[in-house]
């Protein structure tokens, strides 16, 4: 089944069938729907979409750079919720969605192999081949909670901001003893006491930075407690080592709200209590934040503002020629709830 085919059956050229399918706005809406008939009533199911992506020079197709793990997208509610931000911002314009991985199987790398026509990088490793690759290519980009690239959009939230307000939150309420939960894609991880523990990531340099802006100058030396991302198991056996030991701290600044969620299930193995005798400050404001209990002190980022900008950006960068190349930073709002309380007065600390 052909154009032609559909022509002779309505009765006209086959470049008017033609633009039936891709430039509709050059037919009369009658028209067109008596080719569209026809077409149906063939079975023809339109143009091969790999010729009408040679023809155009465009696939029609972005793509969202995340981490090593695809799973990531589909079990983080706030990376759901990111993704479905996009989604619904693209959703006018007809461009498909593809999910990158960073990391490469085989001969194929998605970054370089995959056909799109731009792309979105999201809280990717910085040291990730991937992202060169998409340099590269030369295609159009947004960055997204990255470190902003020259001659590039991107979107970010002031971390530093709230994590300087996190931790001033307990430093207000009295807490010295006070412990990090991090994140990271390379070692090493486990209960660190070094104060040289690396920190990689736009988003987790800018909450160390925070933090560290409030607590340096009190000479509060955190211990802390590092894992990959998704590891709440491993946060939860690291937290429990911490949270036994006789000088334990009295609160945990954690990454994210799902970070938190790890040190709480650990507070609880141990029958500490939350905010008597630990006090915890998440991350995000993600839907976790309100569903433990007691509900989450942490710090909110407006996560569908950020995809909604994004895609915008993105967006706008695939239909005009290269020029300014805003950066954009949200805000990031610290949220009291019941995980914080004043510090424990001495010797008053439920025992382990």
């Amino acid at each position: 089944m052909t154009l032609q085919t559909i022509a002779d059956r309505v009765g006209v050229s086959r470049m008017t069938v033609s633009n039936a399918f891709s430039r509709p706005d050059q037919l009369s809406p009658e028209l067109r729907q008596r080719i569209l008939d026809a077409a149906q009533e063939l079975g023809y199911a339109g143009p091969d979409p790999t010729a009408r992506a040679l023809a155009k020079g465009t696939t029609g197709t972005i793509g969202i750079l995340l981490t090593d793990s695809l799973r990531y997208a589909f079990t983080d509610l706030v990376a759901g919720g990111f993704l479905g931000a996009i989604a619904d911002e693209l959703a006018p314009t007809g461009l498909a969605i593809t999910l990158l991985t960073s990391a490469g199987t085989g001969d194929l790398i998605p970054a370089r192999d995959v056909a799109m026509d731009g792309a979105l990088v999201y809280s990717c490793d910085p040291t990730s081949p991937a992202v060169s690759w998409l340099h590269r290519r030369r295609l159009p980009l947004v960055f997204v909670d990255q470190a902003p690239v020259d001659g590039y959009a991107c979107v970010n939230v002031a971390d530093r901001d709230g994590a300087r307000a996190a931790a001033q939150h307990l430093i207000d309420l009295g807490h010295r003893r006070i412990a990090y939960a991090v994140v990271g894609a390379h070692g090493p991880f486990g209960l660190l006491t070094d104060a040289a523990t690396p920190v990689e990531g736009y988003a987790s340099v800018q909450r160390r930075l925070g933090w560290d802006d409030v607590l340096t100058p009190a000479g509060i030396h955190p211990p802390v407690i590092r894992e990959p991302f998704e590891r709440v198991d491993d946060v939860r056996r690291d937290a429990r080592e911490l949270l036994s030991r006789p000088d334990r701290p009295t609160a945990v600044l954690c990454f994210s709200d799902v970070t938190a969620l790890g040190v709480r299930q650990a507070a609880a193995d141990l029958g500490l209590r939350v905010p008597e005798d630990l006090s915890l400050v998440g991350f995000d404001d993600g839907p976790i934040a309100t569903q433990i209990q007691p509900g989450l002190t942490t710090v909110r980022q407006d996560v569908e503002e950020k995809g909604r900008s994004a895609a915008a950006l993105l967006n706008a960068a695939l239909r005009l020629s290269p020029g300014e190349a805003p950066h954009m930073v949200l805000p990031a709002t610290l949220v009291v709830r019941g995980s914080t309380g004043p510090a424990p007065a001495e010797g008053a600390r439920t025992p382990v």
